[in-house]
């Protein structure tokens, strides 16, 4: 996409070793490496992502997971659908193509699939995969989402939810469900805990319920 991209790693002193600076690239490491662990520890789910959006400085704010199971070079593709207008919010989607062997856990299938049919019926556009981590947008509409968080609450672990209820009632934003290819992780385990987590995104889904069909 060009020396001009600019990589923000938010550190939370994960044990794989990934930070790195390349002299080549625009990058930021939030917080400094200085910064103790505990301070950093108590980001937790989408805290990370709020962050990193706020240190940006670009017109088009892009989320990669670090552990790399969405291929970055696909970027340049979630780039090209926000660059030429075809969408303003630009969703990965892992369930088209065959995914790599123990990318995905069979319950964590089930409880994706029934979370897009769920998300498709509540904002009545078809939408394939809510919890895929790469999503694309424009700047200026997520300082528009932002301004609007309290209307569906703040529940999300992860800030996907977050995300794709925002842009649909309230902004009307024009989204793209883009397939990728989703690989299985080479290292380290995941911090998301299906129970605990898959609780507070029940949580919110029924709270964005009432709002959206159920109060006049």
């Amino acid at each position: 996409m060009g020396l001009g991209t600019e990589i923000i790693f938010i550190e939370g002193h994960s044990k794989d070793k990934h930070l790195g600076r390349n002299s080549a690239r625009r990058c930021k490491i939030s917080p400094t490496p200085d910064q103790s662990p505990q301070a950093t520890n108590q980001r937790q789910g989408r805290r990370p992502v709020r962050e990193a959006f706020a240190a940006a400085t670009g017109d088009i704010l892009f989320i990669l997971d670090a552990d790399l199971t969405m291929p970055p070079e696909e970027l340049s593709k979630f780039y090209e659908i926000a660059r030429s207008g075809t969408a303003e919010f630009v969703n990965g989607v892992r369930l088209v193509y065959p995914m790599e062997e123990e990318a995905m856990q069979f319950l964590n299938m089930v409880a994706n699939k029934a979370f897009g049919l769920t998300f498709s019926w509540l904002l009545g556009q078809n939408i394939k995969d809510t919890l895929c981590g790469t999503k694309v947008l424009f700047r200026a509409d997520y300082e528009a989402i932002a301004r609007n968080r309290a209307y569906f609450g703040d529940f999300d672990p992860f800030g996907d939810f977050d995300l794709i209820f925002r842009r649909g009632p309230k902004l009307n934003l024009r989204m793209v469900d883009l397939p990728i290819r989703y690989r299985a992780r080479t290292y380290g385990e995941t911090n998301i805990h299906r129970w605990s987590h898959g609780w507070l995104l029940l949580r919110m889904v029924l709270f964005a319920a009432r709002r959206m069909k159920f109060l006049p």
